[in-house]
């Protein structure tokens, strides 16, 4: 059946702000169905409050609406809008809540508004705990024993009828908030209440404990005559216990025999046209007893979900964007395979590499926060990494994490205390992997740590083999190395770093050797079909083994880099950055190629860039790409401070970077050097000094002046930064900060107290500045910018103020030779206005400022960075009726036992953006009654 005629214009519904439990792989989603669905000719209507996305751009959408995800919000579109249907399924939890509220209140109904995608009895049916149970039985698909309570006694009932241990599943709740497991008595009141009071509707599944057993996750998508396929099977490395999205996944399933998989296909299948006959996606979770290979169904949810973002990366089968067409009436057989151009989106995709992808954790955001992993999820984000082997997709999913590790071990940081092995492995956490490796090393058997962790046999089988590989290469120099032992290393996925840490050598001379022997990198092609129908779409990873896939043009081209997971610091504001630097650079006529490792965002779209190389924001990578594709140059200031680390590397190995220098951008790093040029600029500045120990620290504290500031160089959405308030203090943080990165240089600033703290973008291009906006934040100095409410523009700065602004601005941009972009911050008391910092790079708020004001800024960024046009070519026409505000959100609930205080450390994982008309504004007046609520040192 080709496309329902009547559907002339749909309304989607995004996830809103980045938390844990939802991340950017919805706006993935959104962005895709969005681009999906206008293909068809078909006008679309979006609606998000998270301006850091690409998601929320002119580019995405017809219609784009950022506004609250609230029952008002969607009346005021449909007042405005004609809109055939509503595709709730793009926008994870948030937006299916959205849509059943809206069904609730009848005004799908008033203004003739179509669900596609879903039902709601689906929806209904599977985040109603109880109803999916009992259907479940009456389908004859296993499910756990369980009751719903919808009240504390009725909890208390159904424990005693089961018996522990037991699991309690919070209905309509987001990345498990309220879950978890029970085993005694003692435990489960205060879990219970706990669960009671996470679900919206009151209500917890209260289920037998199937922890320890494997589990599996199968994606679906089905059209509207009931056509079914299986678009991947994933398997997680961790058992039972570990909610999806902080488990070690791998695709395809590793260990699954086909007969229970075929078992599993048809029980997906049996759910998927149980639940309702919608035509779109669908993601369903098994639980496998190792024992019996009895299956267990977990939960189906009707919508894309965290793992089709991974799916589709790693099949290159690209599900939102067919779920999109599925809604609006077509089948499978209708529509074509994205990748190879030539068969049919019904034909299941088929891997000849394997996937693994590695949960991103933030702990160090949250101190005293329990760091044990369980059923509510608590990363940040998550890297993939591709290889033609389990091990060599696992050592790249390591290098693709940036916690200072080269891949699994092989680095000298293991732990050595038998006791604290052994605990680690009991108690999961986000370094279990690595404690696993280091276990063996120390000598524990497999089958001990079988036994503590539950995890299969075979997936620790793959790791001591890395370790055998190990201590084999520890007999060796890197004179002596055999060929064949320095192959095996770099199929198992043995980075030249841990090498040569292994060889005792420096990472360029194994380099160098490895290419003598003719070691060299091969590039083959994501074709969702194991090679056997010819792939058109330029998407590679990097192996060792086999024929290079991948040809180079003779075009003019430009790397951008991208910025690597998600974390706390670093979000979705520089991966919108990068899809516009790439966008930008092909209208300027280059080649674009795109190296990232984040499965959930657009950059590693595989139409996004000419080319997407889907490798670790790592240097070996890099380095042999550029390589093979000799670029013209590489951008590297819209990737954030991965891509920005990288600068110093490219520039000694002769790569030229586009824009701003890497000698500007050490400069605006190096405290003593920036600070002498705004002197010699006559810019003021917070008196500072530079130390490399807690006695020289304590020696200039004198001149200084408590409040400090201290901070390490080069750092992260302010990690480990804190303000002091005497010798105690002071001593114990810069000891706290050289423990962790030895010979750095760590920075105190006399802090100014009380200040008003403001910022500026800006773009210039060595000549010409262009202030692109000023905010002024709600919330004094102190509170790092991420965590600050900031109003745009400024909402009671003097005029006097902002001249100096504006004047400073444009002299430190020209000072530092910028081309590009630039982030300046100020802190202003008594009406003289301090810098803080200078960044010149994409920054956090660009995407803010850009949807604000409804201007492309870093599309004209990239091209002045290209040097393909001046500042003065652009006409700048900002448009903003009253005030923006940038409102930071927090994913405190994942963590309610540390406190909400906050400092000069960057805490909220997302943004929203909500627009005022006047001072006067009910909002307003509240968030700056409350502007000093949570500061703290």
């Amino acid at each position: 059946m080709p496309k329902d005629p009547s559907i002339k214009s749909v309304l989607i519904i995004g996830s809103g702000p980045i938390v844990i439990g939802q991340a950017c792989e919805f706006d993935y989603s959104g962005s895709q169905a969005a681009r999906s669905l206008r293909e068809e000719g078909i006008e679309v209507t979006l609606i998000n409050s998270n301006p850091a996305t690409i998601m929320t751009d002119s580019i995405t959408a017809d219609n784009v609406y950022l506004l609250p995800l609230e029952k008002k919000s969607i009346v005021q579109i449909l007042e405005k809008h004609r809109i055939d249907a509503v595709l709730p399924t793009m926008g994870g939890q948030t937006a299916l809540n959205l849509a059943i509220d809206c069904d609730k209140a009848g005004i799908w109904k008033k203004y003739g508004v179509k669900m596609i995608g879903v039902d709601i009895g689906a929806i209904e049916t599977t985040e109603d705990r109880e109803k999916f149970r009992l259907l479940m039985i009456e389908l004859d698909v296993n499910v756990c024993k369980g009751h719903t309570a919808t009240s504390f006694l009725e909890g208390k009932e159904i424990a005693q009828e089961i018996g522990f241990p037991l699991v309690i599943r919070p209905s309509f709740t987001l990345g498990g908030t309220g879950g978890g497991f029970v085993n005694t008595p003692e435990e489960f009141d205060a879990a219970l209440t706990r669960g009671l009071h996470a679900s919206p509707t009151h209500e917890v599944l209260v289920e037998q404990s199937i922890m320890g057993w494997k589990e599996y996750e199968l994606e679906l998508l089905r059209d509207n005559i009931g056509n079914v396929i299986i678009i991947c099977s994933i398997e997680n490395f961790d058992p039972m216990g570990i909610h999806t999205g902080d488990s070690i996944t791998v695709a395809p399933a590793m260990t699954l025999p086909d007969t229970v998989y075929q078992r599993m296909r048809d029980l997906a299948i049996k759910m998927m046209n149980g639940i309702g006959q919608f035509a779109g996606g669908c993601n369903v979770q098994f639980s496998v007893n190792p024992e019996d290979d009895t299956i267990i169904a977990i939960e189906i949810n009707p919508r894309v979900s965290r793992s089709s973002a991974l799916a589709s990366k790693a099949t290159g089968y690209p599900i939102a964007k067919v779920a999109a067409k599925l809604a609006i009436g077509y089948n499978l057989d209708e529509l074509q395979n994205s990748i190879t151009k030539t068969t049919s989106a019904f034909f299941e995709p088929a891997l000849d590499y394997v996937i693994v992808k590695i949960p991103r954790w933030n702990f160090d955001k949250f101190k005293g926060a329990n760091k044990t992993l369980g059923l509510q999820m608590k990363s940040v984000g998550e890297v993939m990494g591709i290889g033609r082997t389990f091990q060599e997709a696992l050592q790249k999913a390591c290098q693709s994490l940036e916690i200072k590790r080269n891949g699994l071990g092989a680095d000298g940081k293991e732990k050595t205390n038998y006791d604290q092995l052994m605990d680690s492995l009991a108690n999961p956490s986000w370094d279990r992997l690595f404690t696993i490796k280091d276990a063996m090393k120390f000598g524990v058997a497999s089958s001990t740590i079988h036994k503590v962790t539950k995890i299969d046999p075979w997936f620790l089988q793959q790791i001591e083999e890395l370790e055998l590989t190990e201590r084999e290469i520890l007999k060796y120099h890197i004179d002596n190395i055999p060929a064949d032992l320095m192959r095996t290393a770099k199929v198992k996925g043995f980075a030249d770093r841990q090498l040569a840490y292994l060889l005792r050598c420096k990472e360029s001379e194994v380099h160098e050797k490895r290419w003598s022997m003719g070691i060299k990198r091969v590039f083959k092609m994501v074709d969702t079909c194991a090679a056997e129908f010819e792939a058109q779409t330029p998407y590679f990873y990097s192996t060792f083994d086999g024929e290079n896939e991948s040809i180079v043009s003779d075009r003019k081209k430009v790397v951008v880099l991208g910025s690597g997971p998600n974390r706390i610091g670093q979000g979705i504001e520089f991966d919108y950055s990068c899809v516009h630097g790439v966008l930008a650079a092909r209208e300027c006529g280059y080649e674009t190629i795109m190296i990232n490792c984040n499965p959930e965002t657009v950059s590693t779209d595989f139409d996004i860039s000419d080319k997407l190389y889907f490798e670790p924001v790592f240097w070996e990578h890099i380095y042999d790409i550029i390589l093979h594709e000799k670029p013209e140059g590489v951008i590297v200031q819209l990737g954030g401070q991965t891509a920005l680390k990288l600068a110093e590397k490219l520039t000694r190995f002769g790569i030229k970077i586009m824009g701003t220098t890497y000698e500007s951008l050490d400069l605006a790093e190096d405290r003593g050097a920036f600070s002498t040029l705004l002197k010699d600029n006559d810019i003021p500045y917070p008196p500072f000094a530079s130390v490399t120990s807690a006695e020289d620290a304590l020696e200039v504290c004198k001149d200084l002046k408590f409040p400090l500031l201290v901070r390490p160089s080069y750092v992260l959405g302010g990690q480990n930064m804190k303000i002091v308030i005497n010798e105690k203090e002071l001593e114990a943080q810069v000891l706290d900060i050289l423990k962790d990165s030895p010979g750095n240089h760590v920075l105190l600033d006399h802090f100014l107290d009380r200040a008003i703290e403001a910022e500026a973008d800006a773009i210039c291009d060595g000549e010409n500045v262009q202030i692109l906006g000023i905010m002024e934040h709600i919330e004094p100095a102190g509170i790092h910018s991420g965590d600050s409410y900031a109003v745009l523009p400024p909402f009671d700065l003097s005029e006097n103020v902002m001249n100096q602004i504006r004047e400073y601005t444009k002299k430190i941009a020209l000072a530092l030779n910028t081309v590009g972009l630039i982030n300046i911050q100020f802190a202003i008391k008594n009406e003289i206005v301090y810098i803080i910092e200078a960044n010149p790079r994409a920054s956090r708020t660009v995407p803010f400022i850009a949807k604000a004001y409804g201007e492309p800024y870093v599309n004209y960024a990239a091209k002045v960075m290209l040097g393909a046009n001046k500042v003065t070519d652009f006409t700048f026409n900002p448009k903003l009726d009253g005030y923006a505000i940038k409102v930071p959100v927090f994913s405190h609930n994942k963590f309610p036992e540390v406190n909400k205080e906050l400092g000069p450390e960057m805490k909220s994982t997302g943004e929203a953006i909500y627009f005022i008309g006047n001072l006067e504004d009910d909002y307003f007046t509240k968030i700056y009654s409350e502007r000093n609520l949570y500061l703290s040192k």
